[in-house]
Formats: C-alpha cells, structure tokens, sequence
C-alpha cells in the first residue's frame, strides 16, 4: 500500500446533498461575562420511552432489520424489529421474574453483539436499568480493582457476559455469590444460558412497559476515568429520546432516508451505545455489527464489512479513519463502494489531525465526484451524548460546531478561557449513589459544568462555530504564574511529532519551563535506527541517540514557532513503558489520564527537572 495519498482537484466539487439543520445561533451576552448560545430551532416533540420507536417500526415495517452481525461462518445472522419487539417482551418478562430493579440492575460484561442488544431491549421494556462496563475491566486488567468497584456500587442482580470461558476470572472473582450470571456460549454450573433467558410474556411485562416513563433510568454509563475514577452516569429515557430528536434535527436526513450503519464503537460508551444504536433504532435503520477495531489488522474485519455494505452515515474514531485511509487509496472498488451513498462522515473522540481530514474528503471526491460532508460534534457521558455538531463544511478539522435545538451553553470566563456548562431535557439528573460527585457537577442554575474549554472560530461571526479550547481541569501555572494551556498544546505537539509519538503528557506546573512525557509509537521510532533488531526491546528503540537527535530536531522546530514560556516545549523524556490501565493512566477506549501519568511517574518528572538532566532527557539548545 505506496499509493500517493489523494489530492483536492483545483477547483471545488459539489457537496453531496443532505438535509441538515441550520448553522445559526442566538446569543445572550450578560454583563458578569457569561455568554448563553442556543439554536434559533425549538426542539422537537420526543417519546416518553426509547421502546416507542421499536414498535412503532415493528409495526410499520416488521420485515426490516434492525441488527446484523457475522455468524462464525461469516454470514450475516439478523434479527428483524418485528423479531427484536418479540424477544423483548420475552426477556423483559424473564427480567421481571428475577425481581430486578434499579437497585438491582443488570451488568453486561461483554462487548457488542445481537445477546447484547437483545438484553438491553428487554430490559428497556421492562423499564429495568442495565450498565454496559468495558471488557477491559474483565479482560485486560490485572486487579480487576475497576470492575470490582464498580460492581460494588451498583449492586447488579443479574451479570451478563458473552463467554463464560472468556470471563471466567472476573465472574468467579468478582461477581457475588447471590447474584444470577448469564451466558451465551461455555457456560458454568452457576450460569443461565442466553437462550434460556427468557418467558412467555404476561400482562406484567405490558403493565411494566406501560409505567416506563421519562424519568425512569435506562442505563447506568461510567465515564471513561480519563480525568479520574469512572463515574456512573444515570442516563434516564428522557435524555436518550430528548438527545436522538435533536440529532434528527440537525441531521435532518435520517428522517428521509432509513439510515444504514457500519459501527464497531463499543455500546459501554455514549458514542456507541446512545447515539449510533439510537440513530438506526429511532429512525428505523439497519445497524451492522463490526468486529473490526481501529487500529492496524484489526481493521481488516471493518474493511471486509464496507466492500459487502455501503453506509448512509459513518462514524469511526480519528486513529480508525486513519488506519482505513490506506485501503480507500490502494482500493478503487471498495472507495467507490464505501461514498456511493455516504451522507456524512463523523469523527469524534479525539483530534483528527488535518491531513487525514483533507485526505478523506479528497478521496470521496475522486471516488464519486462529489464532497461529502466530514463533520464532528462534541458531547459527554452525561450528555446522552449529542451537545453540539457542526451541519456545515469547513476546512478547520477542529470546528465543534455550535448547540443542538434545545439546549443550552453557557461560556463562563475562567482564567483567560471560556469554560463551557449545558442545560437541557438531554442532560444527566446526577451519579448514581455518588452525592458528592453530583452536587459538584453542575452550578448555581443547573447548568452541567463539563470542564472543557472553548472558542469561536470567528469571534466576529458566532454562527462559524467553536473550537475546542483544551480541558480547564489540566491547565496548570508556569512558576511565572503564567497559564499552560495543556489541551492545544498536547495536541500540537503529537501532531507534529507524527507519526513517533502516540500520545503525550505536559508537565511543568511551578517549574520554569515546559516539558512532556512522551509514550513513543516504538515502530515508527525504530525506522529510525534500522540496524536494530526487530525484536529489540522498546527500551534500546528510545534510548538510541538518533531517535534522540530526531526529537531533539523536533522540539527545536517547534520552539522556532512558539516563542513565549507557556507554548514552547523545552524537555522531553521518551517513555518506554506504556500507560497503565490499572494504574488508570489510560481509558479502556486509550485516552491518556493527564494527572495519573504526572502522579504514577512522578520520578521521571524530577529527572526532567533536575539540575543535572540524566542522558535520556531530551533538551531544546538554550
């Protein structure tokens, strides 16, 4: 795969059309500061239950499939809506029969699969809360310690796991001995088999169905612990429906066309399990499983799933992208295949570097002759997760957008920045036995403080939208008292240093000047030095004196353009243990826990700093 990347033609191609929603704002400017956006649209009608949409489309087109997966033989196994409304009722009845409840709800251990879409519809049925927990916490983890707090706090009835082999450790460990455990396949003497989940339906389940209202709890989500322990985000019917009609309005083509989706984003996250399986649910859609990940052979699978099915909407995370962007440029059947009926490319996350952007939109252009829309948006766990999206092209990657109809945005002034809260139907009520973390959550007017920063695109035209401004919470002073802006700067630095280093951490606080802790791409770093080994352990890699010299060069380029004490990078440390899990250095989906990694490795920190830098720190000419 040599292929020249994909180059824009000289002049602007059409952009695909698609029906979207107004890339308009109003803003309220008060006179502490404070600035109020929200959308010139009123929000629209939504049920009282996400269940509504599954009969409504059960009865309107019962044929249709909602969920496909591969079989192990490689077919498509599917389950129609008028099959999914049936076995929801099934399994919320067998739900019922087990006494479950918000108190004690259901824990699914396991990934995306038909098993697991199947529970939670029943338990939405039933109007039982059920709690999607990376398998990370079963599978990778060597304490368990996440998983075991996690179960502790929210006490499950029932734990659901796909494989009974695979899980065996966790569920043998960690789940109590009163509590039910499911499988679908290698099942133990303690555990039900998936199949056997379920009872004939009774007035009991219809009379639960009936009483599920907006209020009642749907799931229960953890955040990502990307700046601390998980939190257990309640995510109630209202916030879920509320959120997928203000996706609906601003992109208004779903309700023309029913969509079909290709997603492998995991459904403990927001991104995953709200808003992609929400946007095929509520509109009547097709979503297709994909066992493929975002990340190098692993995308393979997702390759092989888009030369079968092409997407009306496609979502992936910025380092998928990456990865499926040499097989869009070597590959012309499956480019054409792939934009041949695309409406909109979605990214989120994380920051998508620029050129992977531009490449992309380049290659849409030399497949069918037309633009299409690449388009982000921004949001949280305890946003359901839809906050604002950006209906509109623009060649800044970065731009967030602005407000969805409904919702509110509050842009508070704190220290030179503009610290964004959210008020509206899609907005979490609090955490789930955690007081302490609800009442810190939100403000004075219940407005929910989501600790990120942000900025106009044009400050003379607010309706060009906003662009990330960096995390509040990771900014620290320089001894000078002068602010680091850690989020841009982070940012700017991995991008580019690409494609050496995977992720970083900027350090600095109370000290004279900046530095980073630096995870290298060992791969990347060892083309460097070609004469050693493959096999050569990561630590020879950082520690040789051209990968040194090729940083050092870096870090000099970089400094050239920023001059001042709080955008200049002058240190740098090469780490060649990876971030922990356990340690909660890193998220289950790879995001980096800025303060875990300056706390866990404190020493390298002081070695950094220290008067006498040790020959592995990497150092800016004075």
């Amino acid at each position: 795969m040599n292929a020249e990347p994909a180059r824009a033609p000289s002049h602007e191609p059409p952009l695909r059309k698609a029906a979207l929603g107004p890339q308009d704002v109003i803003i309220d400017k008060r006179a502490d500061g404070c600035l109020l956006l929200r959308s010139p649209q009123k929000l629209g009608r939504y049920p009282a239950k996400i269940t509504e949409r599954l009969v409504h489309w059960a009865k309107e087109t019962p044929d249709a499939v909602l969920f496909a997966q591969r079989d192990k033989s490689g077919q498509w196994r599917k389950v129609t809506y008028a099959q999914a409304l049936q076995k929801a009722r099934a399994i919320g009845q067998a739900l019922l029969d087990r006494n479950l409840s918000a108190e004690r709800p259901i824990a699914i251990l396991s990934g995306n699969d038909i098993e697991h879409a199947l529970l939670g519809l029943g338990a939405l049925y039933a109007g039982i809360p059920y709690a999607p927990i990376s398998p990370a916490y079963s599978l990778v983890s060597s304490d368990l310690g996440r998983l075991r707090s996690i179960i502790e706090l929210i006490t499950p009835g029932l734990v659901f796991a796909a494989d009974g082999t695979a899980f065996a450790r966790a569920l043998e460990t960690v789940v109590p001995a009163n509590v039910g455990i499911v499988v679908s396949r290698n099942p133990s003497a303690r555990a039900t088999r998936f199949e056997d989940l379920t009872a004939t339906p009774t007035a009991a389940i219809d009379a639960a169905h009936d009483a599920v209202g907006p209020d009642t709890i749907a799931k229960f989500l953890f955040t990502s612990g990307s700046t601390g322990v998980p939190k257990c985000v309640i995510n109630t019917q209202r916030m879920w429906c509320a959120n997928q009609v203000m996706l609906r309005q601003a992109l208004a083509f779903m309700a023309e066309e029913l969509p079909v989706i290709v997603d492998w984003a995991p459904w403990h996250h927001t991104a995953g399990g709200n808003h992609d399986v929400g946007l095929a649910l509520f509109n009547g859609g097709t979503f297709y499983i994909d066992d493929g990940k975002p990340m190098p052979v692993a995308i393979e699978e997702t390759v092989r799933n888009l030369r079968e099915i092409a997407p009306t909407w496609y979502f992936n995370v910025p380092k998928g992208f990456e990865a499926l962007l040499p097989y869009l440029r070597d590959d012309a059947a499956l480019r054409e295949k792939f934009f041949s009926r695309v409406k909109m490319l979605w990214f989120a996350g994380a920051a998508l570097a620029q050129h992977v952007f531009e490449e992309i939109q380049a290659l849409a252009v030399q497949a069918c002759g037309e633009r299409i829309l690449f388009s982000t948006g921004f949001g949280s766990t305890e946003t359901a997760p839809f906050a604002l999206a950006r209906t509109w092209p623009t060649d800044n990657a970065t731009n967030m957008g602005l407000p969805g109809a409904g919702l509110e945005l509050k842009l508070v002034p704190n220290e030179g920045k503009l610290e964004a809260r959210v008020r509206g139907p899609n907005i979490t009520p609090g955490y789930w036995r955690q007081p302490d973390y609800t009442a810190n959550a939100f403000d004075e007017e219940g407005f929910y403080k989501l600790g990120d920063a942000f900025k106009f695109a044009d400050p003379a035209d607010p309706k060009q939208g906003l662009l990330f401004d960096g995390r509040i919470a990771e900014n620290f002073k320089l001894a000078t008292g002068t602010w680091v802006h850690v989020g841009p700067m982070r940012g700017q630095f991995v991008d580019q240093c690409a494609p050496y280093v995977r992720d970083a951490v900027v350090a600095g606080e109370g000290r004279d000047d900046v530095a980073v802790l630096v995870f290298p791409n060992i791969d990347a770093c060892r083309a460097l030095c070609p004469d050693i080994a493959i096999d050569a352990a990561p630590d020879a890699v950082v520690g040789d004196a051209r990968v040194h010299a090729h940083f050092a060069a870096l870090l000099e380029k970089m400094a050239r353009s920023n001059t001042g004490s709080s955008t200049k990078i002058c240190r740098a440390l090469l780490m060649a243990e990876p971030p922990s899990l356990d340690k909660a250095e890193m998220t289950d989906k790879g995001s980096i826990n800025q303060r875990a990694v300056l706390g866990n490795r404190a020493a390298l920190v002081e070695e950094i700093y220290a008067a006498a830098p040790s020959p592995r720190v990497i150092r800016i000419k004075e």
